[in-house]
């Protein structure tokens, strides 16, 4: 216990400190870039990673298992064994660097380009200084965010390649290789190469980035969506759009106005103008490609410029870069079908001007019969998920705005899955839900709450993706943030955040530890044998148990003993019996099936009943030790109650 305690002191210290951040990031596996790179040139040795070898298992676990027909003849090379004249990056990082090869992880690639788009944030990954020419030593690092903290992985240079070809990402100049890198680099960080096919682009933003991605279908956009893009661009967020394609035919496929099909473009502006006596609401779009640009209204060379104010004229044309293009917010609705928001954290902005999110992050757990209780659906374990109270303080300073509220992002991510698929376990369906929480104490709710209290806001669904999120807009007030997975029963490690506009506060809602102890005393002598007689009294009283277990009836003398004698009196004896008849009480009250045994979150209410207030870590501890298969007979209710009283019996005498 205090060697965990002393663990997450000397954490929290560090992360105080700025261990976490992108400056000072966590080694990955404690594996520090500077000290193996120089132990590797001054034994001349190129670096060999011990941590992610060079062998079938780092390609994966199903079509990529050893010894699959896709993994046959595969060969580990390193970038100078493959060219004579290597490069890391080769006149800049562009999105020809990266071309896809033999996994299905476009959606990591499609994050890859948009980063090169942006070169202050691509070099937060691909840090500075690392090359094939001076002071090579086989090693190189990338850092990913990853559920609250940036890590530093490290890795050798030997690619899977196959007949002398990569098998995986790869540049289309065929001797730029930071890009296989740095694929190499987030399969280590995922477990394998396989781990990382199939997934959604926003996951990349957010591990390269820091920040909290949300998704909006144009056909269904909210009324506001133009003042949400405004302040994401004030805010330096990452915006990107793109059209669906309805078939593989579709894929890059140019519509007649020049806008291309399952294509990844940037938003990167928006401009009201006076135009024919009405304002118009304008949008400017990228294409990364630097040419193919929008031939409609509002596009390079259209007749609707004439009509604007010179200077105004001259003034937006000036901001263009070559493949950026205007087009109405109406026809930009029209034609695109999903926009895609990156909100940036304020130590990834790089210019102090830009306004930024507020951001509260929690790390917590689902646990099988203590904090996993799914959904509203399931309502008598809905209760038992972590609670997070947050209270907005200040509305918006929104002049468009009629509506007194706060606006807010809660984004809601569940922990290393893609680790567990090589255990046949995948994403689990997650979401969240919004209650109003005016006039309670600061204490975890209880199931009578959820039964008579509706939710105010929630996640639109619950999706199997890492991270459900959503922008949400309430007065303001003390609202309560339940986050969990669909079913009950679920494990899985979450972290929770949230992004507000203005001030507010947030916190877990926990019960302080306490206990209510009666006052005893001690008297003469009885048997310890004593205790096993009333084996047959509980037995005619109740059918839950055989009898007590010979652990229950030692732990129960060693609470009632107080002279060290391994005897009770008379009077210990009687007050022992009396506890035991008052929890037989309560185990038959929470018991609220009567099959003879109660489910774990049924003993955590009966455990409080008793007068014991308990924390959800010590929950799950009581959890892990007394339950099988979530439930608990009476043998391991009284057991566990004698031990609780115990030790908070010496806790009191000592403080």
């Amino acid at each position: 216990m205090s060697g965990g305690i002393s663990a997450s002191i000397a954490t929290g210290r560090l992360r105080a400190e700025g261990m976490g951040s992108n400056d000072h990031a966590v080694p990955f596996l404690e594996q520090d870039y500077e000290a193996l790179r120089q132990e590797c040139l001054e034994t001349g040795c190129l670096f060999q990673d011990p941590s992610f070898l060079a062998e079938p298992p780092s390609l994966g676990f199903k079509e990529l298992a050893p010894f699959s027909a896709k993994t046959r003849d595969v060969e580990w090379m390193r970038p100078t064994e493959l060219t004579d004249d290597p490069q890391f990056i080769l006149g800049g990082a562009t999105r020809t660097d990266i071309c896809q090869g033999a996994l299905g992880d476009c959606w990591l690639l499609a994050a890859i380009a948009s980063l090169t788009l942006n070169e202050r944030l691509l070099h937060r990954v691909v840090p500075h200084g690392q090359s094939f020419q001076e002071d090579y030593a086989g090693i190189f690092h990338f850092q990913f965010w990853q559920f609250g903290e940036w890590v530093d992985v490290v890795i050798d240079d030997r690619l899977p390649t196959k007949n002398g070809e990569i098998m995986f990402v790869h540049s289309a100049e065929g001797n730029e290789f930071w890009s296989a890198l740095l694929e190499k680099a987030y399969a280590k960080l995922n477990g394998s190469y396989e781990a990382l096919s199939g997934g959604s682009t926003t996951e990349g933003f957010e591990d390269f980035t820091g920040g909290v991605s949300e998704m909006y279908e144009l056909r269904k956009a909210p009324r506001d969506l133009y003042r949400i893009i405004g302040k994401a661009l004030d805010r330096g967020s990452l915006l990107g759009c793109s059209i669906d394609i309805t078939s593989a035919f579709d894929m890059e496929s140019v519509t007649f106005k020049k806008l291309v099909k399952g294509h990844a473009y940037s938003v990167t502006g928006l401009k009201k103008v006076d135009y024919q006596g009405q304002v118009e609401r304008l949008i400017r779009v990228r294409n990364p490609w630097g040419q193919v640009e929008w031939t409609g209204a509002w596009s390079d060379n259209s007749p609707e410029w004439d009509e604007l104010d010179p200077s105004e004229r001259e003034d937006l044309h000036l901001k263009m870069e070559d493949g950026e293009f205007w087009m109405s917010f109406q026809e930009f609705l029209r034609q695109f079908s999903r926009l895609e928001i990156c909100n940036l954290t304020a130590d990834a902005l790089s210019e102090d001007g830009l306004s930024h999110w507020n951001t509260i992050k929690f790390h917590g757990m689902w646990r099988r019969g203590s904090t996993a209780g799914g959904c509203r659906n399931h309502p008598n374990t809905f209760w038992i998920n972590p609670q997070y109270k947050i209270t907005l303080l200040e509305e918006d300073d929104d002049p468009e705005d009629e509506e007194v509220a706060c606006s807010f992002l809660v984004a809601l991510m569940q922990k290393d899955r893609r680790r567990y698929r090589k255990q046949g376990q995948d994403m689990h369906t997650i979401g969240f839900a919004i209650y109003e929480y005016r006039g309670c104490q600061n204490v975890h709710l209880k199931k009578d709450f959820f039964l008579t209290h509706s939710s105010c806001a929630r996640s639109e669904t619950f999706v199997n993706l890492r991270e459900v999120s959503n922008r949400l807009r309430l007065p303001p007030g003390e609202y309560l943030i339940v986050p969990s997975t669909f079913e009950s029963g679920q494990e899985a490690d979450f972290v929770l955040r949230v992004f507000t506009e203005k001030q507010s506060e947030t916190e877990e809602l926990d019960d302080e530890i306490s206990a209510d102890l009666e006052d005893e005393v001690g008297f003469p002598v009885l048997s310890l044998t004593t205790i096993t007689t009333m084996n047959r009294t509980v037995t005619t009283i109740t059918t839950m148990t055989d009898g007590f277990s010979m652990e229950s009836c030692r732990t129960m003398v060693s609470l009632m003993d107080k002279d060290g004698t391994a005897r009770l009196g008379l009077v210990e004896f009687q007050m022992l019996w009396n506890k035991i008849r008052k929890w037989l009480v309560i185990y038959r009250e929470y018991d609220m099936d009567k099959s003879g045994s109660m489910s774990s979150y049924e003993m955590r209410l009966a455990v409080e009943s008793a007068g014991f207030k308990l924390n959800n870590r010590l929950n799950q501890v009581l959890v892990a030790r007394y339950a099988e298969n979530e439930a608990i007979d009476f043998d391991n209710f009284i057991c566990c109650l004698v031990k609780l009283e115990a030790m908070f019996s010496k806790y009191c005498t000592v403080s």
